[in-house]
């Protein structure tokens, strides 16, 4: 038995070792990729080669391409925690940009409530069976094509939107533990949260979400499983295949969108999660006065936080 779980402990050991040499491994490639990705921007942009859009479609969904970005990230990190300056520099510019596109594009609120009464009279008042917008060359569907188009505008404002409101701290929270901990032991939970819960999810709503992507817009269609080679070889085959097909017959035709979205909300909430990470480490190696330094949060005039008692 002894020997058994000896051989047992040994195996999980030489287990752990090749994981962790695996990643080292990888990582150490990822400044070799990086370089030759710069280097040779021919081979995966230039998108009328075939081959490069295939290879741009390998690539996205890779692991490479997920210990490139791993890789870069660490260097930031590093550099930020022995230059803090650099590091608020970096939650600055990701904070920035959250908020920037999220209050671009919470308009699309406005416009999906606009529609919908434009809609209504449309049928209801003027019995028109369809509707004409525009100049000169007029854009012209049928009513069940604006009606479906609304879901477009709403997954604008929950996919684009989703970081805004967590840096803006819109999101309902269920508080058991956090409100009770000290101002060092809350940062600490936010840098757990943002490692072993953000970052996770985002990674694997992009894998998936990636592939779910190129399979309605190109055929043949790539497969996660798909090798580098066996995609360069069914690139002799490819060609553009946009899904134009609605769920009714004059209903809307544009549902790749939404697959885009999917993919740009896994991207803008990594993003998001490395900010909250340095949010987090930089405030507890600060302190309680660096509590939401730089953080640029709407207002409602006389200094009044917009979402100020709304969670």
């Amino acid at each position: 038995m002894q020997e058994e779980s000896s051989a047992s402990f040994g195996s999980a050991l030489g287990t752990l070792w090749n994981g962790v040499l695996w990643v080292l491994q990888h990582i150490a490639e990822a400044f070799y990729n990086i370089g030759y990705a710069l280097t040779h921007p021919s081979l995966w942009l230039d998108w009328s080669d075939k081959e490069a859009v295939m290879r741009f479609v390998y690539y996205g969904g890779s692991v490479e391409f997920f210990f490139a970005v791993t890789t870069i990230v660490l260097v930031f990190t590093v550099v930020g925690m022995l230059h803090r300056p650099f590091m608020w520099g970096c939650v600055r510019v990701l904070e920035g940009f959250a908020n920037t596109v999220g209050r671009f594009f919470a308009w699309a609120g406005l416009l999906m409530v606009l529609q919908q009464i434009i809609i209504v009279f449309m049928q209801r008042i003027f019995t028109r069976p369809d509707i004409v917008i525009g100049f000169g060359i007029p854009l012209q569907f049928d009513i069940s094509w604006y009606a479906e188009e609304l879901k477009l505008y709403n997954a604008l404002v929950v996919s684009l939107c989703a970081t805004y409101t967590f840096v803006q701290g819109g999101h309902v929270r269920v508080d058991l533990i956090y409100s009770a901990v000290s101002f060092r032991t809350k940062k600490v939970i936010d840098m757990f949260g943002s490692i072993f819960f953000m970052i996770p999810m985002a990674t694997l709503t992009w894998m998936y979400g990636w592939y779910f992507m190129w399979r309605h817009l190109i055929v043949p269609k790539p497969s996660a499983s798909d090798t580098l080679d066996r995609l360069v070889l069914k690139a002799r085959a490819m060609r553009w295949n946009v899904e134009t097909i609605g769920f009714s017959p004059n209903g809307f035709t544009a549902y790749f969108l939404f697959k885009i979205l999917l993919v740009a909300f896994a991207g803008m909430v990594f993003l998001q999660a490395i900010a909250f990470f340095y949010r987090s480490w930089l405030e507890f190696r600060e302190g309680v006065e660096s509590e939401n330094k730089y953080l640029d949060k709407d207002t409602l005039g006389e200094g009044e936080e917009a979402y100020e008692g709304a969670h």
